[in-house]
């Protein structure tokens, strides 16, 4: 089990735990849609500036939304060098799901935490998710509705006809 005494982490960024204590329901159906697929879209940032999409799995390990990748995979090497990243979740009925902060690279020990069982063979590299915002937009009536968390924001939601 991993544990980090951590209220929030540095510039705005928190752990998926954090989230669900400051936004459960928020927190709870976005993990659901990640839940309901195996397979996700990750955003990362090319050296260039210029976006990369990939294809990943995510899990929830401790207090941690974590995603893996290949040992030398393109996007591996986009988080090294700019952990800037979105995951948006397969998309299903009920809406969709996205969140966004800065991947941090998990090493030494504390990686195999995070090793699920279904990781390529050989090596591999983990991430954690520090957390700064949260989406799932819906359709609601007539009505498009977004709701949105934000590090140190809370809860707001957005309707558009």
């Amino acid at each position: 089990m991993l544990e980090r005494a951590v209220v929030g982490r540095i510039g705005g960024m928190a752990t998926w735990d954090v989230f669900e204590q400051e936004a459960s329901d928020l927190a709870a159906a976005i993990r659901k849609r990640f839940e309901a697929a195996k397979t996700h879209i990750l955003a990362t940032v090319r050296k260039d500036g210029s976006p990369r999409v990939s294809g990943s799995e995510v899990d929830f390990r401790g207090p941690d939304l974590s995603f893996g990748s290949m040992i030398d995979a393109r996007k591996a090497k986009d988080l090294q060098r700019d952990g800037r990243c979105a995951i948006h979740a397969h998309p299903c009925e009920g809406g969709d799901a996205k969140v966004a902060g800065v991947a941090v690279e998990v090493r030494g020990p504390e990686k195999a935490a995070y090793t699920t069982g279904s990781e390529p063979a050989g090596d591999f590299h983990a991430f954690r998710l520090d957390l700064s915002e949260a989406v799932l937009t819906a359709v609601e009536g007539d009505e498009l509705v977004v709701t949105r968390w934000r590090q140190g924001e809370g809860v707001k939601v957005f309707r558009r006809k």
